[in-house]
């Protein structure tokens, strides 16, 4: 155990003297000492019921023979970070959250760990952490919210910001928006639809990392703190086993995540997630394994943006393992791949079946063909460009229309709400891409405006930033490379005609190669004034292609 490097032998006194210190006993002394990494805190709605999750894993790693321990993990609830400077810290405390939960787990000798995360940067910061440090690891998340009802309609944050965009375009009152604001978001919990932090949760199980039920057993629901418990005792279980994250996190298991990635509509910040996951494990994941991954994948789920379904709705059909045992049913899932339980993911997902094929399509009935994420490439964006194929109106898969550029998302939605954007309008958001933005900020408020305008079937938006979960319609992101590194995004021109062929996976700027080569030539990009962290980070980070991940 790597723990009895601190706790046995006399020349260890001084250490156990530290523990006894904590008001550990002896036996508890002698036993694994397990690091429960507890992301709770009272800001991040996703979050305020982790302590109770984390209560339950103590007891369920005591049950089981193990210490418990308990440490922090910060995270950022995005919702709250949106549409200001905050969402620039967003995608930088993945590196943090990975960082400080390594330096914790290596300095103090933990022999296994149980991580207590839930939205959206601290689930794949978690993940890397358990692969930087190779020890025994469960993974249980603090569950998804409910969903709102309104007028009988279930409903959540994104049909919130779309509210807004409905109010500035004067088609909600100002009763309504209320209304909304006090009923969209109902419970504590991850927000309700497939955005990015439940999108993580469930590509945590088909990891092979949480066991069935982590990503969308309700955060209100007493089974949520039966299944801590359950983690609490799997990780003794691995212990045992001596089975470790890299012998989880496999390339087989990273197709598997990439297949029901696209199986269930995920949110796009997967593309940033999963290639830093596995670059952790020093596996390599780019967007081209993900689009040959998604050419033949079929979309078996609409959540909510793409649809009017729910995480509560997934889980009562079945949720994630009923999905893996359809999308098996073509031999899309590796199956001899080893999970937390022990067990291979064929064995995990035996007799899980679909119980409601209205919320996950049979695999001969998909939405459609192929995976609901799609990368696109051109001239635009060589290096490659990310869409939620799954949550883009079938009009819009295919769209041409002039540039409306702007060098930020301020600027963007100001004209957003000053009725500038007409209809076959490609709204460009450049300089907010990993190094420009710095942190390459969502752009919910943009895409919701558009979309709660009406605009949606006619107005395309393109940006090396990225998007929430929540986003639906027309909107590209992670174009790379970005305008701060040179990227062509950073020469477009207002007027310029941009073509989007989603199916035909291309971005193309409609501007002659004499031309690009006279501006590409003259282009000097726009620097900031950085401090602190995000300067530092600016420094570091790598593309949007790459995972964002810190070189």
């Amino acid at each position: 155990m790597v723990s009895d490097k601190l706790t046995k032998g006399p020349q260890n006194a001084p250490h156990r003297a530290l523990y006894h210190a904590l008001g550990l006993t002896e036996e508890e002394i002698s036993k694994p000492l397990v690091g429960i990494v507890s992301s709770y805190n009272e800001i991040v709605p996703g979050h305020m019921n982790i302590d109770k999750i984390v209560d339950a894993v103590k007891l369920g790693v005591a049950m089981a023979g193990g210490t418990p321990v308990v440490f922090p993990s910060i995270a950022v609830c995005d919702g709250i970070a949106m549409g200001h400077n905050g969402m620039k810290y967003s995608l930088a405390t993945r590196d943090l959250i990975a960082d400080s939960t390594e330096a914790m787990t290596l300095a103090h000798g933990f022999d296994a760990l149980v991580m207590v995360p839930n939205c959206d940067k601290n689930v794949p910061g978690l993940l890397m952490a358990a692969a930087r440090t190779n020890l025994p690891t469960v993974f249980v998340s603090g569950g998804p919210m409910l969903a709102g009802r309104i007028d009988g309609k279930k409903t959540s944050l994104s049909s919130m910001f779309e509210a807004v965009g409905s109010y500035s375009a004067g088609n909600l009152s100002e009763e309504k928006l209320t209304e909304y604001e006090c009923k969209a978001c109902p419970t504590c919990g991850s927000c309700s639809g497939m955005y990015t932090a439940n999108s993580m949760n469930c590509l945590t199980e088909a990891l092979g990392m949480g066991l069935r039920g982590n990503g969308t057993i309700p955060a209100v629901y007493s089974s949520r703190i039966e299944l801590a418990k359950h983690a609490g005792m799997a990780v003794m279980e691995l212990v045992k086993k001596d089975i470790r994250p890299r012998d989880i996190m496999t390339k087989d298991a990273f197709y598997n995540a990439l297949t029901v990635d696209m199986a269930l509509g995920c949110s796009t910040n997967s593309m940033l997630h999963i290639p830093a996951i596995a670059h952790e494990c020093g596996i390599e994941i780019n967007l081209d394994i993900a689009n040959n991954i998604s050419s033949k994948t079929p979309n078996l789920c609409h959540l909510a943006p793409a649809g009017r379904t729910y995480m509560e709705d997934l889980d009562e059909a079945g949720g994630v393992y009923a999905v893996m045992n359809e999308l098996n049913k073509k031999g899309l899932i590796k199956t001899d791949c080893i999970t937390i339980t022990g067990k291979t993911i064929g064995e995990n997902i035996v007799g899980c079946e679909n119980k409601n094929p209205d919320i996950i399509r049979p695999i001969d009935n998909p939405y459609s063909e192929t995976g609901g994420i799609a990368v696109l490439r051109g001239n635009l964006a060589p290096d490659g460009s990310v869409v939620k194929r799954s949550a883009v109106l079938p009009e819009m898969l295919v769209h041409e229309g002039p540039a409306r550029v702007f060098d930020c998302e301020e600027d963007a939605q100001a004209a957003i709400n000053a009725g500038k954007i007409n209809p076959g309008d490609v709204v460009v958001i450049r300089y907010e891409g990993p190094k420009g933005g710095p942190g390459m900020r969502e752009m919910l408020n943009p895409t919701s405006a558009i979309m709660g305008m009406g605009l949606g079937s006619s107005v395309a938006l393109i940006t090396d930033g990225r998007f929430s979960g929540a986003t639906r319609g027309a909107c590209i992101g992670h174009v790379s490379p970005e305008a701060a590194s040179g990227g062509m995004i950073g020469i477009v021109k207002d007027g310029d005609i941009i073509s989007i062929n989603i199916p035909e996976n291309s971005l193309m700027l409609k501007v002659s190669d004499e031309e690009i080569k006279e501006r590409m030539a003259s282009f000097v990009p726009k620097k900031k004034e950085l401090s602190g962290y995000l300067k530092r980070y600016a420094l570091s980070v790598s593309s949007g292609a790459e995972g964002a991940v810190l070189n």
